[in-house]
């Protein structure tokens, strides 16, 4: 796995991503942080993210249609989405935030500890992701090379055994 762990937080205020900054720092992963929701739908064109953390009200497309987008997209609508929001309890908003796709609602002031912990089970999540997809295109490319080697030595050709032993070293020495 060599890219990074990247999570995408979405604020219209620059404290605020600041403040989020501060609060993941230490954890292994890239902050992307960007001020809009057009902006953090650009990002998700072409990056990776194993988390959004997403403000609930912002001017122009607010967090609930940011989401509706990232759920909308095959390529991001696995992604977690985590609300943030400001805003004092309200069960409504919040029903709003999970119908959008989000996996929380968090209102401000949190425990920044409490978020920490749960950014970093869905960077574990995605790290799991990440290697079982990584593994499964190993197994993939090891039953074509299987598969080769099996019809290389059904055609009984000469030299068969020889080149299927080394079609096999070369996949286990990969």
């Amino acid at each position: 796995m060599s890219a990074p762990v990247r999570i995408l937080a979405v604020d219209d205020r620059r404290e605020n991503l600041l403040a989020l900054q501060a609060i993941l720092e230490g954890l292994a992963v890239d902050v992307v942080s960007v001020t809009s929701g057009e902006a953090a739908l650009k990002r998700l064109l072409t990056e990776d993210y194993a988390v959004i953390l997403l403000d609930a009200h912002m001017p122009g497309m607010d967090g609930f249609e940011t989401a509706g987008h990232i759920k909308q997209r095959e390529r991001t609508r696995h992604i977690p989405v985590l609300f943030l929001t400001a805003v004092d309890y309200d069960p409504h908003l919040a029903f709003r935030g999970y119908q959008a796709g989000a996996v929380d609602y968090i209102t401000k002031p949190f425990d920044p500890w409490v978020l920490r912990s749960k950014v970093g089970v869905f960077v574990d999540l995605w790290t799991v992701h990440v290697r079982l997809a990584e593994q499964a295109a190993e197994c993939a490319r090891l039953r074509s090379v299987i598969e080769d080697v099996v019809e290389l030595l059904e055609e009984g050709a000469a030299g068969a055994a020889a080149e299927a032993h080394d079609r096999l070293k070369a996949a286990r020495d990969n």
